[in-house]
């Protein structure tokens, strides 16, 4: 049954702030601007991040975040964990494969679970894990996920690049990032872009890098086959890669760590796939939340 009254997505676990883990594979940029936030705004901030969580300890910043910021390190090697089930590939194509990742995915949570974890914060994780089904997780994509097709289908998903491939060969101007409730992910991994989307950044143009939106395409179309082993290594991909972490500066981390504290102020709330946001004692409904630099622009649904 379909509630008739928004609820909240989490629960707190104490009279305090939200306690947040946050999980690294990467860089960890967007966890730094995260962490950087909070610190800034230690008295008010909605949240207290209490961990550092990782797949890939010594091969990632998730080391060096969790000394600088002074929080617990959790790391669960994912590559060595399958080795250790007789599988050399982390691939979900097979049966093994999913039974391993739920393993590995409960372990996991089995070192996180003693610290009362509110909710995660996929800064930059790459394992797709259904952890999401013991707390509520936030993560960022690299493309509006409020654009659909006829068919109300999202159009720029994917992984990597291709939303930003998918955007420009739109004819769009404009890139954006949203933040999204992250799904459970089905079978070889789908569903992960399909949750609520709770915000979005300020619309990013993109660079031309000196040359005509003409140019790109031509160039797009100069590619043929399936993508070579490796990646493709062109003009085109490396238009897209600068045009990727354009997005992360000026999307990732103006939208995520806002949306990131307005989360666990617990000003969203859902009916089904219908999204709220409390404006003082009452839920108004919202069709989406536009974020800039320290400041938010709410569209309200009719």
């Amino acid at each position: 049954m379909i509630p008739t009254e928004p609820r909240n997505f989490f629960k707190f676990s104490s009279d305090s702030s939200a306690r947040a883990a946050i999980f690294v594979s990467g860089s960890g940029t967007n966890a730094e601007k995260i962490l950087d936030f909070w610190l800034e705004n230690k008295a008010a901030c909605s949240f207290t991040p209490v961990c550092i969580v990782t797949d890939r300890p010594g091969r990632c910043r998730a080391n060096e975040l969790s000394e600088i910021y002074n929080l617990p390190l959790i790391a669960e090697d994912i590559n060595e964990f399958y080795k250790t089930k007789g599988l050399k590939s982390i691939s979900l194509a097979t049966e093994q494969g999913r039974q391993v990742r739920e393993d590995w995915t409960e372990t996991l949570y089995s070192r996180i679970k003693p610290l009362n974890v509110d909710f995660g914060i996929f800064a930059g994780f790459i394992p797709l894990t259904n952890i999401t089904d013991h707390f509520p997780c936030l993560n960022v994509h690299p493309g509006d996920l409020t654009v659909c097709d006829e068919n109300g289908e999202r159009v720029f998903v994917g992984l990597h690049t291709i939303p930003v491939h998918k955007a420009f060969i739109s004819g769009s101007e404009y890139m954006r990032s949203s933040v999204i409730i992250a799904c459970a992910y089905e079978e070889e991994g789908s569903g992960m872009d399909e949750g609520i989307v709770v915000g979005v950044s300020q619309e990013v143009a993109f660079d031309y890098m000196g040359k005509s939106e003409e140019y790109w395409l031509e160039e797009f179309k100069k590619r043929s086959g399936s993508k070579p082993e490796g990646g493709w290594k062109d003009d085109y991909q490396q238009f897209l890669s600068n045009n990727q972490e354009k997005l992360k500066i000026h999307g990732d981390w103006v939208v995520f760590p806002q949306v990131v504290n307005d989360f666990a102020a617990g000003c969203f709330a859902h009916i089904s796939d219908k999204l709220f946001y409390k404006s003082g004692s009452k839920w108004l409904p919202v069709n989406i939340i536009e974020y800039t630099k320290g400041k938010k622009e709410i569209f309200f649904r009719s």
